[in-house]
């Protein structure tokens, strides 16, 4: 009879079993590691567990954790202790190695505060001599971010449109719609974007088309941790549906409206601009042309009946000591005429400065001035003419009256009294343009100056009560229009058009 060994066991099994067995009776081991993902929450701090088989002290190993391959260490233990000089950057400070059980064979690397940078795959790696094992983990790092927040975007395809959004997910979220029983609507659209942290932003929209729905709600869940957040947002009955759509027709009309007129408003000043001199209208765009000059009125040559404030920028007639306000007598009278000059003196380029007249009473009576540019050898003593043959290019104003002098003196026929005005000087084409600045209105121009000598900025006065004042660079005076019944609103705190209202009266209502 031949005998023969009967192996029950099979054949895979028994060869483990006997790699086990000269496994114990030498320095070899097997690492291993946790066999589901580990996870943990965005910010928090996790643990990295891992041990050997046959369980033995591990303080004279050398211990590695690291992520897909060993140039990206999250932590090194060598020659029992921590080598942070092998240490990726971005775990510095941030890992641990908890070695309570080291001499058991268990040891773990200990993450704080997580970032979505460190979800992923890591590796342990155990060496002995010239033996070594390692095994594989897998980090799910999770954040539940704020939202949902649920809202109506409004009409839209005979339904209302709603949107969903929420930020700071990670990883991104499941977005569901469902109506009042809890059944299923498929989103219409879903954006998501993620941040410089890696976070999601969600955006998902859906149109709600059947009138019997009266609350729809939106919920995000993660889904790997299973953790879900819900909203839900209740829908106006078919009345307010029609309410809200005309609201959301007239706001998209007023809307398109803007537009227009913005395009509008960009169209013609384009075409200003192709040929700005010839256009007498939109004094802010002109203004673009221009150089703002810093006019400071010159004490030297400042008639002594005119006091000047501290800042050079504003004038008044001094009063008597009675207090009486001396009444005004026609030119031919032996009156003197109360002026002043600017202390710059342009000599080329174009140049702009704003002045702001304050009248004791509204209709300005009692009060007389002019202002506008004249010939550095103008006559300025006593009584003279303020005309361009006297070397005087100015507008003026008396008795109610806006008028530029002339060798016959012509009235201006003006929408309203100028409060504010603009004088533009361009000196190349020897040109001084007057503009209202309240409302951009063109007063006058004086063109083809002999310009042969320097020309000043000028200024006369007469009218107690009355001052002149040069508007600051910072000064703007904004015009815009009013809902109310009044044509035009004006708000005086600085001294700069934000749209012209010619523009305004010359685009269709």
């Amino acid at each position: 009879m031949v005998c023969s060994w009967d192996f029950s066991l099979p054949r895979g099994l028994f060869f483990i079993l006997l790699l086990q067995v000269s496994m114990w009776g030498s320095d070899s081991f097997l690492v291993i590691g946790p066999s589901e993902p580990i996870v943990a929450m965005l910010g928090g701090d996790t643990v990295l567990p891992c041990s050997v088989s046959p369980a033995m002290n591990l303080e004279t190993m050398e211990l590695w954790w690291f992520r897909s391959k060993p140039s990206e260490p999250v932590y090194v233990y060598r020659d029992g202790v921590e080598q942070p000089g092998e240490q990726m950057v971005d775990f510095k400070g941030r890992a641990e190695l908890l070695k309570d059980y080291i001499n058991e064979g268990k040891v773990a690397v200990r993450i704080h505060n997580l970032r979505v940078s460190d979800n992923g795959m890591y590796k342990c790696f155990f060496k002995k001599g010239s033996y070594y094992e390692e095994a594989s983990l897998e980090l799910k790092v999770i954040g539940l971010g704020s939202g949902p927040h649920t809202f109506m975007v409004g009409p839209e395809d005979e339904g209302i449109r709603l949107k969903c959004t929420g930020k700071g997910w990670f990883p991104q979220p499941e977005v569901q719609w469902k109506d009042a029983r809890g059944e299923k609507i498929p989103s219409l659209s879903e954006d998501e974007t993620q941040d410089d942290d890696g976070l999601f932003q969600i955006e998902a929209s859906v149109i709600v088309r059947d009138s019997s729905q009266s609350e729809v709600s939106c919920s995000m869940k993660n889904p790997f941790f299973g953790q879900e957040q819900v909203e839900t947002i209740f829908i106006p009955e078919q009345q307010e549906r029609k309410k809200l759509s005309k609201a959301q027709k007239e706001k998209e009309e007023e809307m398109n409206a803007k537009v227009s007129f913005e395009k509008e408003l960009a169209r013609r000043k384009e075409l200003y601009q192709q040929d700005w001199r010839k256009a007498e209208i939109y004094a802010d765009w002109r203004k673009e042309q221009f150089k703002a000059m810093a006019v400071t009125l010159d004490p030297n040559t400042a008639h002594r009946n005119l006091s000047l404030s501290e800042n050079g920028k504003s004038f008044t007639e001094n009063v008597p000591p009675n207090g009486d306000t001396p009444a005004l007598q026609d030119q031919g009278a032996s009156e003197d005429i109360l002026n002043v000059l600017g202390q710059e003196c342009p000599s080329a380029g174009r140049h702009y400065w704003e002045v702001e007249v304050k009248a004791k009473t509204d209709d300005g009576s009692g009060t007389k001035w002019a202002l506008g540019v004249c010939s550095k050898t103008a006559w300025r003593k006593g009584w003279f003419v303020e005309s361009p043959e006297k070397k005087f290019w100015v507008v003026m104003y008396k008795e109610g009256k806006v008028s530029v002098p002339a060798s016959h003196k012509e009235s201006l026929s003006l929408r309203q009294l100028p409060r504010r005005i603009g004088v533009f000087l361009d000196w190349d084409a020897k040109q001084v343009s007057f503009y209202n600045m309240i409302d951009g209105s063109h007063i006058h121009s004086f063109t083809g100056i002999p310009i042969h000598e320097p020309l000043y900025p000028y200024f006369s006065l007469r009218g107690a009560g009355t001052s002149l004042t040069i508007c600051l660079d910072s000064d703007h005076t904004e015009t815009r229009p009013d809902s109310s019944s009044k044509p035009l609103v004006t708000h005086s705190n600085r001294c700069d058009l934000s749209v012209p209202q010619e523009a305004l009266s010359l685009l269709p209502p």
